[in-house]
């Protein structure tokens, strides 16, 4: 995934700017419908009822490298809309099925570790990606189009021998087959959606920020994310060992108190290297975003985790669908108070995150619940189910 998605990623603002003349309106209008079918991700559960998750992940990586194969042959603002949507609906079902098989195939001793080297993992491919980006469109010219193709092709070679080479594994536990929302769950599907509404401000507008504002060619970006995922592959497993050891409470504040600090200084930024080092800061925060899942995985039922993954996603997109459009428009006046605005939503998280509980688990998922009393610790928690 994190091999085509890459390609993708690093060169979308530069192609946009010189080949489809895009501004802040534009490229939040495209963030937003990248982002639906995050928004729509609640339908996983609905395809499981067919095929097996397994061969599910396998699909979407395919659907999602078709889509950046092709992203160059339409470089004007309808055509960048649909081949964004396909590339998006492969990304975000590989996403949720991910983060499902993930949780499940893991023991919650051996997890923050895991998705520390997991992270660590796609730094590595993310790096690869960068580095030939680097190297063919810097040095062998090659266009934009080859570069899409290149990397799009790749990704459909490798999850074809990804099919033809590994196994069905076994099912740990039997999934629910339906929508669920526990009401025991809140904390978590909150501190999910304000995380999605931070990510839009780093993926979107800080991106933009540095190609439109600092003027960062496509080489210049490609070495900043180079640099943001070589600290990933270096930290990534260390980061994870620290949330184990220290728990989710300490570990996600700690995070949203940096990210206050990086939203405010991007809003006040003047210096292109200084904006670059912030960049680098916030990407490195991301990664502690692992407790998060950590969380869900000590007080959810087996049962629920694909299911659950599912709603996740939705809700992480609520705002994800909503705030790149809303904010492109607040950008082409006042693009400082976009990263303002992320400073607050990372303020309402870490408000969030001082209710986590030191020892979290089933029936014990918040210190205090939403009536704020304190959290009892009840054998049969309340549920809603859909």
């Amino acid at each position: 995934m994190p091999l085509t998605f890459a390609v993708w990623n690093v060169l979308l603002n530069n192609f946009v700017i010189e080949k489809a003349a895009f501004t802040g309106q534009e490229i939040g209008l495209l963030q937003s419908f990248r982002e639906i079918p995050g928004f729509l991700a609640f339908t996983a559960v609905f395809v499981l009822l067919i095929l097996k998750e397994q061969t599910f992940a396998l699909v979407s990586l395919a659907l999602m490298s078709v889509g950046v194969a092709i992203t160059g042959w339409f470089p004007f603002e309808i055509g960048l809309y649909c081949t964004t949507v396909l590339m998006s609906i492969g990304f975000h079902y590989f996403e949720t099925v991910n983060q499902s098989l993930t949780l499940q195939w893991l023991n919650k001793e051996q997890s923050a570790h895991f998705m520390g080297k997991q992270l660590s993992v796609k730094s590595f491919a993310s790096l690869f990606a960068y580095a030939s980006i680097w190297l063919l469109m810097e040095f062998a010219g090659i266009s934009y189009n080859a570069m899409y193709m290149l990397a799009g092709g790749a990704g459909v070679f490798i999850v074809i021998l990804l099919w033809l080479t590994f196994p069905q594994f076994e099912q740990p536990a039997i999934q629910n087959k339906k929508l669920i929302l526990r009401k025991r769950y809140w904390l978590y599907y909150c501190l999910t959606f304000f995380s999605g509404a931070r990510r839009q401000i780093f993926v979107v507008f800080a991106a933009f920020m540095m190609v439109e504002k600092f003027e960062y060619t496509v080489g210049e970006v490609s070495l900043l994310f180079m640099i943001n995922y070589v600290f990933n592959l270096l930290f990534a497993p260390t980061i994870g060992k620290w949330i184990h050891k220290v728990g989710e409470r300490k570990a996600l504040s700690f995070e949203y108190i940096g990210l206050i600090i990086v939203f405010i200084s991007y809003g006040l930024v003047e210096n292109a290297h200084i904006a670059g080092a912030l960049y680098v800061i916030d990407h490195l925060f991301f990664a502690m975003a692992i407790a998060i899942k950590t969380y869900f995985q000590k007080v959810a039922d087996p049962k629920d985790i694909a299911s659950t993954a599912g709603v996740a996603f939705t809700i992480n997109h609520i705002a994800a669908v909503v705030i790149p459009a809303l904010l492109g428009i607040v950008w082409l006046t006042a693009p400082s108070l976009v990263f303002y605005i992320g400073a607050a939503f990372a303020l309402c998280s870490l408000g969030l995150a001082l209710n986590l509980p030191a020892s979290p688990h089933a029936g014990n998922e918040v210190r205090r619940n939403l009536m704020g009393w304190a959290n009892k610790m009840d054998a049969k928690p309340v549920s809603s189910e859909i």
